[in-house]
C-alpha cells in the first residue's frame, strides 16, 4: 500500500542537476556582474519550476534541489556559529579526481542562532502542494571530512567538547526547522557509510582513532540532533559512499556499521545506497527494527543509462527476503548533484529515472 507519511514508496535523495540558466547566474554573481537579489530571483524561478516538475511526475515529497547551494554540506556548515569556509591546499580525494579545494573549519565555539536555510525551507513549503522535504548534512560531516584539520586544537583542545557543541548546535538547528513547519528532514550521512571501507578505517587508525568508536560518536550526534523534535516529525538519514561528479570515495558492505545503524541510531528511516556491488548485499537488513523504513537506493544517479524496471523489481524482491516488503521504499542511490558541478547525465535522463521509480513503486506497492 502507498504511504501518507515519509519516507514515501517513491522517494528521492534531494539534489537535482542545476539548469543552465541557474549555473550562468551563479557564475555571473561570482564575478559580481549581477546582484545577490538578481541571483535570488533566478533561483526562485528555477526552484518553482523544479517543484512543479516533481509534483507532475508523482513524487509525494519535493525539495528545492539544493539550487541555492554549491555543496551538499559546506554551505550548511558555514551557516553555523563558529565555522567558516576557507581555501584548502587541495581538495578531498575521490576515485580518479579531487574535489574543488574548499573546506570549512572551526574558528570559534560552535553554536546555532539562526540559519539562512530556514528560509530556503519556507520557500518550498509556500510553493508546493506536496510535502516539503529538507536535506542537511549529518553532524559528522565536519570532522569526518578532514578530521583535526577542520577542528584546530587551539579552538578545541578536547574533542569531547567539540562533539558536545556540534550536537547541541544541531539539536537547535533541527528544532528551528521543525518550528518553521518542517516535518520531513533528511540527514545526509557519508562518514558512517565510509566506515564500511577497510582503507578508510585504516586511515583513521593511523591517525590514532578507533573507527568503531568514531561510528558510535557520529551515531550519538544524530540522536542528539533529533532529541527535541515534535512527535509528528520524520527524520531520515541518507547513507552515501561519496558522490562528486559521478565518482565515489569508498566501498564496502554495511556489515561493518550495521549495529551502529540499526541498534543505536534512532532515525525513522534509512536511505541506503544499493546501486552497485560497492554497497554489498541486503543481509544487514535483517537487523532493521520493525518500526523503521528502508529506502532502497537501487537506481544510480551517477550515470544516465536507465535501469530495467523488471531488474529493479527483482532486487526489491531479493531485499524482501531479509525485511518485510511493507518496510521498504524505493529511490535513487544518491542525489543527482551533490555539488553544483552535477553528475554526468542529462536532465532528461535524471527525470526518466525518477519517473521509473514512481512507476515501479506503484507496481510493487499499489
Amino acid at each position: 500500500m502507498q504511504r501518507t507519511k515519509p519516507p514515501f514508496r517513491a522517494d528521492h535523495v534531494g539534489s537535482f542537476l542545476r539548469p543552465a540558466e541557474l549555473k550562468a547566474a551563479r557564475e555571473k554573481r561570482s564575478r559580481e556582474e549581477i546582484t545577490a537579489f538578481e541571483l535570488k530571483s533566478i533561483e526562485d524561478r528555477e526552484i518553482e519550476k523544479l517543484i512543479r516538475k516533481q509534483e507532475e511526475i508523482g513524487l509525494q515529497a519535493v525539495t528545492d534541489g539544493e539550487f541555492r547551494r554549491s555543496w551538499w554540506h559546506l554551505d550548511f556548515l558555514e551557516g553555523l556559529d563558529g565555522l567558516e569556509g576557507y581555501e584548502m591546499q587541495q581538495g578531498v580525494a575521490f576515485a580518479g579526481m579531487n574535489t574543488r579545494a574548499w573546506g570549512v573549519h572551526a574558528t570559534g565555539k560552535i553554536g546555532f542562532t539562526d540559519h539562512p536555510m530556514i528560509e530556503h525551507f519556507r520557500f518550498v513549503q509556500s510553493h508546493s502542494r506536496a510535502m516539503p522535504k529538507m536535506c542537511i548534512p549529518s553532524p559528522s560531516s565536519l570532522f569526518g571530512r578532514t578530521g583535526r584539520t577542520a577542528v584546530p586544537e587551539n579552538i578545541y583542545p578536547n574533542l569531547d567538547n567539540f562533539f558536545a557543541d556540534m550536537g547541541a548546535a544541531y539539536a537547535k538547528a533541527v528544532r528551528a526547522f521543525a518550528d518553521a513547519g518542517c516535518r520531513y528532514l533528511q540527514l545526509d550521512e557519508v562518514f558512517i557509510a565510509m566506515l564500511c571501507d577497510p582503507q578508510y578505517r585504516a586511515q583513521w587508525k593511523e591517525r590514532g582513532f578507533e573507527p568503531d568508536a568514531l561510528g558510535r560518536i557520529y551515531g550519538e550526534l544524530i540522536n542528539k540532533a533529533m532529541s527535541d523534535i515534535p512527535d509528528d516529525m520524520t527524520i531520515t538519514m541518507h547513507l552515501c559512499r561519496g558522490n562528486y561528479r559521478s565518482t565515489f570515495m569508498g566501498a564496502g558492505g554495511y556489515e561493518a556499521v550495521q549495529d551502529i545503524l540499526f541498534k543505536h541510531i534512532k532515525v525513522h528511516g534509512y536511505f541506503m545506497e544499493y546501486d552497485s556491488d560497492r554497497a554489498g548485499g541486503f543481509e544487514p537488513l535483517k537487523l532493521v527494527p520493525k518500526d523503521r523504513s528502508i529506502v532502497l537506493g537501487l537506481v544510480t544517479s551517477k550515470t544516465g543509462a536507465l535501469e530495467s524496471a523488471d531488474e529493479i523489481k527483482r532486487r526489491i524482491e531479493e531485499a524482501a527476503k531479509y525485511i518485510p516488503l511493507e518496510q521498504l521504499c524505493l529511490s535513487s542511490q544518491c542525489g543527482f548533484a551533490s555539488t553544483e558541478d552535477g553528475n554526468t547525465l542529462t536532465e532528461a535522463e535524471q527525470w526518466a529515472k525518477l519517473e521509473m521509480i514512481v512507476d515501479v513503486a506503484k507496481q510493487v506497492w499499489g
